[in-house]
């Protein structure tokens, strides 16, 4: 088993943080893992995706030619990245920017409102986390208990006090796919 996920939109949504969040929880599941990402000059508002392949077995290539899923958290990342996934895979759209929907019927659509959600609960730093409580519960790559612990461990002793919306964050969008 080899799954191989893009993550894509401006800097500054957090896009580096769930590529990176995903493949160290996969790591302390005991997967194998790759994390690639590519990002431009700018610190905001440029552009940035990672790949991250989780697998049972050794990854030959970090790169995804035909990834499983697209996490797509602006317009520009849906028009860059739809046409590379894989048939029958998945794409979650943060659809409190982008109206936009793929022009592909051979995958399913998951349009999250992360932003909007993230808006809410009060702080709009956290809808990427939204987005991944989303996708985890579709793709069940890792357990939401060993993807939020992960979570914490990232981010670090100076910023526990994030644990608790990072926890609200994750349940919303999590909660939000039905099954």
């Amino acid at each position: 088993m080899i799954v191989k996920t893009i993550f894509s939109g401006f800097g500054g949504q957090g896009v580096l943080m769930m590529g990176i969040s995903l493949a160290n929880s996969a790591m302390n599941k005991g997967y194998h893992v790759t994390y690639l990402p590519a990002y431009g000059a700018e610190m905001r508002g440029g552009t940035a995706n990672c790949t991250v392949a989780v697998g049972d077995e050794e990854i030959a290539s970090p790169v995804a030619s035909e990834p499983d899923y697209l996490i797509v958290m602006n317009l520009p990342s849906l028009f860059t990245f739809q046409n590379k996934v894989s048939a029958g895979g998945s794409i979650f759209i943060n659809s409190s920017i982008i109206d936009a929907r793929p022009n592909r019927q051979d995958v399913k659509t998951f349009c999250v409102p992360c932003a909007d959600m993230a808006q809410e609960l009060g702080n709009n730093r956290v809808a990427n986390v939204i987005m991944m409580g989303a996708f985890i519960k579709k793709s069940n790559v890792v357990s939401p208990d060993i993807y939020l612990k992960s979570l914490e461990i990232i981010m670090g002793s100076r910023k526990k006090t994030l644990a608790e919306i990072n926890r609200k964050a994750f349940a919303a969008g999590f909660d939000y796919i039905k099954d």
